[in-house]
């Protein structure tokens, strides 16, 4: 018998970038982060959106299982998924039971997860920085916690995908990237890194929900740029 609930702030049922394969994705509620460049404010708050048990999500994840093929699953992003843990090992839990590969897209930034690690297929980890001051300044946090959540995927040698977004005028430079190519070159087990151009499709919902938007004026990352700075993350 499930005893959590999640809140969900919404559902992709054909994701094809949040992990291998065809993935449903589950964007969950809750995120202690103010990401600079967040194009989700909805999810900040810990509840709200659609309210489901781990069964109900196991339920609708089994109607989407044949088009999995070999690689897909689902992936739990948010937000930041490890806000509503109990939930979501009780999810994940449910998942294994299903033979579902599961992966975690996270920035990392939460506690008692080693047992959600567990039941996780695939890390994806979004970096924001990699420099204690830079990442305050772009996440209003300390770096810390998410450096520990990084140590103990790698104790736990779990397989990770690396994310980071790309914004004008913060970490555009090669200088930047070089650096974070340093600092990923520690880690094990990565099997894609990946820099995503900063978009501003989501700034109508900051004036939607009366909140400043702190990159106002700044233009989207230019898409060839980006590609420059992957090639660049990713060369030998």
């Amino acid at each position: 018998m499930t005893k959590s609930k999640g809140y969900i702030s919404s559902i992709e049922t054909m994701g094809l970038v949040d992990g291998p394969g065809i993935r449903i994705v589950f964007f969950l509620q809750g995120c202690p982060l103010r990401c600079l460049f967040c194009h989700n404010p909805e999810t900040w708050s810990k509840v709200g959106g659609i309210e489901m048990t781990p069964t109900e999500v196991v339920e609708k994840i089994k109607k989407y299982k044949n088009y999995f093929g070999e690689e897909g699953g689902v992936t739990f992003s948010g937000g930041e998924p490890l806000m509503q843990k109990e939930f979501l090992l009780e999810t994940l839990k449910l998942c294994k039971q299903n033979n579902i590969n599961t992966a975690l897209d996270t920035s990392g930034v939460g506690t008692d997860y080693e047992e959600i690690l567990e039941y996780t297929d695939l890390v994806i980890w979004d970096v924001k920085a990699y420099e204690k001051e830079a990442y305050k300044k772009m996440t209003g946090m300390d770096i810390d916690l998410s450096l520990k959540f990084l140590e103990t995927c790698q104790k736990l040698n779990k397989k990770m995908w690396i994310r980071q977004v790309i914004v004008p005028g913060i970490n555009d430079t090669n200088e930047y990237i070089i650096g974070l190519k340093e600092f990923l070159k520690k880690l094990k087990n990565v099997e894609k890194k990946e820099l995503l151009p900063y978009e501003t499709l989501g700034v109508h919902k900051y004036k939607e929900l009366n909140i400043p938007y702190r990159l106002e004026g700044v233009k989207p990352m230019n898409v060839e740029r980006c590609n420059e700075l992957n090639k660049l993350l990713n060369e030998v």
